[in-house]
């Protein structure tokens, strides 16, 4: 498991080269549009680290190998699926966005979701239609596809949960 700290402001340099190397591989792999332009800008990177959500995971060196935030629920856009339904739609669940990360540095996706399921057995997560890996890695860490939600600018993204119950083996 690589470490993971809280991001500090100090950090958005380095994370503009994570998320650009993210973004180069998502291009690579046919997702042309997703996170396009600067997204996610110094903006939502700086609102994620004022609200205590934004996590940087750290290499060997102790260099940035990625990000991602972790956001309590409610999520708003999650209020409405299409498709599908939750697996749980009554319990408190965490939200995990912006996973990204460098291309050479592995565990990151393993590492990001046992810290979040150290916090909530409740997890929640959504994707680009497009983003193979990220739908891959999903559904090996024991997440089930629950059907579509619409961002605020009506993009649809697939939506996936992982419920971990009490009474469930946790070897996921």
């Amino acid at each position: 498991m690589l470490n993971i700290r809280p991001a500090s402001p100090s950090d958005l340099p380095a994370l503009r080269e994570v998320f650009d190397a993210a973004k180069a591989i998502m291009r690579a792999d046919g997702n042309a549009s997703q996170w396009a332009g600067a997204y996610p800008d110094e903006g939502v990177l700086l609102r994620d680290i004022a609200g205590g959500r934004g996590h940087v995971l750290l290499a060997e060196d102790g260099s940035v190998a990625g990000y991602f935030a972790m956001i309590p629920s409610p999520e708003p856009t999650y209020s409405y699926i299409e498709d599908g339904a939750w697996l749980d739609d009554t319990l408190p669940y965490l939200v995990i966005h912006r996973i990204a990360s460098r291309p050479e540095v592995h565990g990151v996706f393993a590492s990001v979701i046992a810290c979040a399921a150290a916090r909530c057995p409740n997890l929640r997560i959504d994707t680009h239609r497009d983003n193979r890996i990220m739908q891959h890695n999903l559904l090996k860490h024991g997440f089930s596809y629950c059907g579509i939600i619409y961002l605020a600018d009506g993009a649809q993204r697939l939506a996936y949960q992982r419920l971990t119950r009490p009474d469930q083996n946790n070897n996921q």
